[in-house]
């Protein structure tokens, strides 16, 4: 079976909002972050940097004591260590693990050198650079993200590449995607989850009908203003007015607007208002199943989320497929790659 991400097949299996109740909607918002690993409690940089270099000096490489460290440490910490080792012994850390590793597990090990922000941007400079573009990428890393977190992303990216972030979208999307793209990609989005508006919710409601189904063509700028600008909470109660005054959820009727990476996004927008974290388990999946294995984007959700809601996806991994993430991963992987993202999932037996 080919291997895609099928984003109708992501709203078509999801339980739409109006079937949940307010209250419970509210919770999982506010649901607290629970990482798969937590920050070294007797954390001492300059040790962790000399037990690093240690692992690497002379012939072959102790990958274990890479792991021990690397995969078990917050990501502040690792920023401190990465900059302990430079000043150490005169080299980046990301470098010297280069030229110790290869493939996927290399691919880890260096994003856990990185701060997340700075692992994000290369995210998605890699997912423009050279011939074709990982539109899925950016759209999963566009939809999903914090204001803060795409201010910090931004920041990395012209640190980084000298140029915006803005500027590579422009430059490798065209037409109503990538309208959407640089309207995410502002970072202003709505954040206030309280004091909703129920005359606005009802206007944008309606707006999206008359924008959609109720003309010949499709305003793409409505949906555009609305859906990358407003609050998770605004959307959510948005979705459940449209399915009470329409009879169909809003989901279906951007399917049925939409085609091709503009459907993409806006699916993404709605299905993080619903919940991120069935988003992201969903993600996982796809990037596992069928033939062959998206390890970019394996690597991407777990190196990402690893120290701060990855406990949350797994547990909604296992609600909505009946069978752990970690167990998936097993599958999926192997050598010294597979423990290093084992290790990331919490488990104890990591080296097994």
């Amino acid at each position: 079976m080919e291997k895609t991400n099928n984003f109708q097949h992501l709203a078509a299996n999801t339980t739409p909002i109006w079937q949940h109740q307010n209250h419970q909607q509210q919770q999982q918002q506010i649901e607290r972050n629970i990482p798969t690993v937590h920050p070294a409690t007797s954390f001492d940089a300059r040790a962790d940097a000399d037990a690093l270099h240690k692992a690497m000096k002379g012939l072959g490489t102790d990958e274990k004591a890479l792991m021990a460290i690397l995969c078990h440490r917050s990501n502040g910490q690792r920023v401190l260590i990465s900059q302990a080792y430079k000043s150490g012994y005169g080299k980046d850390l990301e470098s010297k693990l280069k030229s110790e590793l290869s493939g996927n597990f290399e691919r880890v090990m260096v994003s856990l050198c990185l701060s997340t922000a700075d692992f994000m941007a290369r995210e998605m400079y890699e997912a423009m650079a050279g011939l074709g573009t990982d539109d899925e990428a950016l759209v999963e890393v566009l939809c999903s993200s914090t204001n803060q977190e795409i201010r910090e992303m931004n920041a990395a990216y012209l640190r980084a590449y000298g140029h915006s972030m803005e500027k590579d979208i422009i430059g490798d999307t065209s037409g109503t995607f990538k309208m959407m793209l640089v309207s995410l990609v502002q970072g202003g989005r709505d954040e206030n989850e309280s004091g909703l508006d129920e005359h606005k919710i009802r206007s944008d409601t309606q707006r999206l009908y008359q924008a959609g189904e109720a003309r010949l063509g499709t305003d793409e700028t409505a949906f555009n203003s609305i859906l990358a600008t407003r609050s998770w909470a605004h959307l959510r109660h948005v979705m459940a007015e449209y399915q009470s005054m329409f009879g169909k959820s809003l989901e279906k009727a951007v399917m049925s607007e939409f085609s091709g990476n503009a459907e993409k996004v806006l699916l993404g927008i709605l299905q993080c208002a619903v919940n991120r974290n069935v988003y992201f388990a969903q993600r996982l999946r796809d990037s596992m199943k069928g033939l062959g294995t998206n390890n970019r984007t394996l690597i991407r959700l777990i190196v990402g989320h690893w120290d701060t809601d990855l406990g949350n996806i797994q547990q909604e991994y296992e609600k909505k497929f009946l069978r752990s993430l970690a167990a998936d991963v097993v599958d999926e992987t192997s050598g010294d790659y597979r423990r290093a993202l084992m290790a990331l999932l919490g488990s104890k037996n990591y080296l097994q």
